[in-house]
């Protein structure tokens, strides 16, 4: 298989050629609440057709990073401020610790972890705030046995899982629900309980996948592939002393502010940036580093995540190239279309299916609100889909597609941390993928039946 670097240009190649295939069109958009939202009935075919030119491919890589810019960067501080963390010796002694609790009991540490993980994500739209826990649960794993595909496995399914089932997620629930004219938060209870029984098939996955590696080493989707230094396996770990106690109480007060502000003030990448740059300097005064010393760990640390960085800078690009080939709208109409063939049932799981197929195109989960909830609820209207079913087709088909579509720069970020190739993860994530698409289908049609 490709490199995924070059797998993703590739992806960035065929987008280009479908911007010359695909019909070109729009819809008419007004402004709400500052964005822009699609007006049903109002899809046109262009009349002049703009040809992209193979320059322009070339173009969008330098311009997809300039609009990645904040997770990039967001990267490459939590890298450096990691390795002075690492330095102080602080990552060490905490993952010796966590070996005498956990090491014979790591069905419970995943059983766990997905479950924070996802009620997190659930209840607060936590996505990136994640990264900083990539190499830190990969040392943990590959500690117990495992390897890295199960801490980024635990991570990333959480993370998908908890935005499917989302229940007050600010970013998806409130936005979708606003658009369809819902009482915000209304349905909340359906959905918190449907958290727990998707939780369980994910961590179950999750589990077996780590179980198999733990008796059968030459099972693993990672055979083959060098672990980065941070996450080789050790026989020996430092006492966990005081001054690593306030380093570990820095971390968790850092990451408390930065959930409060997220949740409380709109702060998202740059306010979490610096709150983990604050958390650098502590550090480095708790664990008496000098400025030199730490400047040092944190360009190294900084360069380690640049692949990362290149590899979420090119998965915006793919989507770039096609909002400005003006073929997203002519994606969402001919999909849209077919549904209105169908009776209410089929017709609420074909619209789930269609939001997987756009969050390839549109990863964001409030502009992929914006671009399909306009269509998908006076649709629904039509064929006997309430507008909370709607709803609930929209957050299955971006959740759970969110760990497995190559143009999440989030999910990017969490593979190239942990060095996990993307067609490995494909191969660990697609069986999971079904499962839950499965379930969440039988789901839908039950909503439909009930009148949800």
């Amino acid at each position: 298989m490709p490199h995924t670097l070059t797998l993703l240009f590739f992806l960035m190649v065929a987008a280009l050629v479908a911007t010359w295939v695909i019909p070109q069109g729009q819809f008419d958009t007004e402004i709400v609440n500052g964005r822009s939202v699609v007006i049903p009935g109002t899809f046109e075919v262009a009349e002049e057709r703009g040809f992209m030119n193979p320059v322009q491919l070339f173009i969008a890589v330098p311009r997809a990073f300039a609009d990645a810019q904040a997770i990039i960067f967001f990267l490459f501080i939590i890298g450096g401020v990691l390795a002075i963390i690492r330095k102080t010796g602080t990552i060490d002694a905490l993952l010796g610790r966590l070996l005498e609790k956990l090491g014979s009991r790591p069905g419970t540490l995943i059983f766990l972890t997905v479950f924070i993980f996802a009620l997190a994500s659930s209840t607060m739209g936590a996505s990136a705030e994640y990264i900083p826990f990539v190499l830190i649960l990969a040392a943990l794993c590959r500690t117990m046995n495992m390897d890295t595909m199960t801490a980024v496995g635990i991570i990333v399914v959480g993370y998908g899982i908890g935005y499917g089932a989302a229940s007050f997620n600010q970013y998806t629930v409130v936005v979708a629900q606003g658009v369809a004219d819902l009482p915000t938060y209304s349905g909340w209870q359906v959905r918190t309980a449907l958290l727990v029984p998707f939780v369980m098939i994910g961590a179950h996955h999750v589990w077996r996948y780590g179980r198999m590696v733990r008796q059968d080493s030459s099972k693993s989707l990672m055979a083959g592939i060098e672990s980065p230094d941070f996450v080789q396996k050790s026989n020996h770990y430092p006492p966990l002393t005081l001054s690593h106690v306030y380093i570990i109480l820095s971390f968790i007060t850092a990451l408390g502010i930065a959930v409060w502000g997220i949740a409380q003030k709109g702060w998202y990448l740059y306010e979490l940036g610096a709150a983990f740059l604050i958390l650098g300097i502590i550090t480095a005064i708790i664990g008496k580093i000098g400025p030199s010393r730490m400047a040092v760990e944190f360009v190294k640390g900084a360069k380690d995540l640049t692949e990362t960085a290149l590899l979420v800078g090119i998965a915006r690009g793919i989507a770039l190239i096609m909002e400005d080939g003006q073929i997203l709208h002519t994606i969402v109409y001919a999909m849209s279309v077919p549904l209105s063939l169908v009776g209410p049932e089929l017709a609420s799981v074909g619209m789930m299916l269609l939001q997987s197929v756009m969050n390839f195109f549109v990863t964001s989960g409030s502009g992929q609100a914006f671009l399909t909830m306009p269509l998908m609820a006076p649709l629904g209207d039509i064929l006997g889909v309430t507008r909370q079913v709607a709803v609930q087709a929209y957050l299955f088909g971006d959740g759970f597609s969110n760990m497995i579509v190559p143009t999440n720069p989030v999910l990017m970020g969490i593979l190239g941390m942990a060095s996990v190739p993307f067609d490995r993860w494909f191969r660990f994530c697609l069986p999971l993928f079904l499962k839950l698409i499965g379930f969440a289908a039988i789901c839908m049609v039950g909503m439909v039946i009930f009148g949800f």
